[in-house]
């Protein structure tokens, strides 16, 4: 940029020279014999000066479409460092997230080897339980098959008291019917 505006600075230098060197050759015109070599230097210093003006005017032509440019990138650079700043924040974000759930995830895990360990101490005692309930199944069996036993021998004692019982009822009645 700032070899640009040097640029430019000697452009205008060089116009300036050439209109004083443009002004010096009709002064010289005047004064000189040779009229001829006057004009030559004259239309020399016109080319010279419409050169260098259309040399500075190319130039500021630049200079604008670089500073175009230049204002450009500074809004895409600002446009940028606001999307920086955002994803900073939504980073942070994220960060504190995953701190939360790391923390979670470190409570969940304590819980879920809490539930275990009460689980295996659930499963000892249901496993005590069924061998108590077998145990207590055989128990009834042996009970009720002993009750059936001990119905039928009722029954049967009393189909024998019955029995005596009619007995005596008949020798009862023998007895008195004679």
């Amino acid at each position: 940029m700032e070899a640009i505006k040097k640029k430019m600075q000697m452009l205008k230098l060089d116009k300036e020279n050439a209109i004083d060197r443009a002004e010096q050759a009709e002064v010289d015109k005047k004064g000189a014999e040779d009229k001829c070599k006057q004009e030559m230097q004259l239309k020399e210093a016109k080319h010279i000066a419409e050169e260098a003006d259309r040399k500075y005017e190319e130039v500021a032509r630049k200079l604008v479409i670089l500073e175009g440019d230049l204002e450009r990138s500074e809004e895409r650079a600002e446009v940028a460092e606001a999307k920086s700043a955002d994803l900073e924040e939504e980073l942070k974000n994220v960060t504190n997230n995953l701190k939360s759930l790391e923390a979670q995830a470190e409570k969940y895990s304590q819980k879920e080897d809490k539930y275990e360990e009460e689980i295996k101490v659930l499963t000892e005692k249901l496993k005590e339980a069924e061998t108590r309930a077998e145990f207590a199944e055989r128990s009834v069996a042996k009970l009720e098959k002993t009750i059936d036993d001990l119905e039928d021998e009722v029954y049967a004692q009393k189909l024998k008291g019955k029995a005596l019982s009619e007995e005596l009822d008949l020798a009862l009645n023998d007895m008195t019917t004679l």
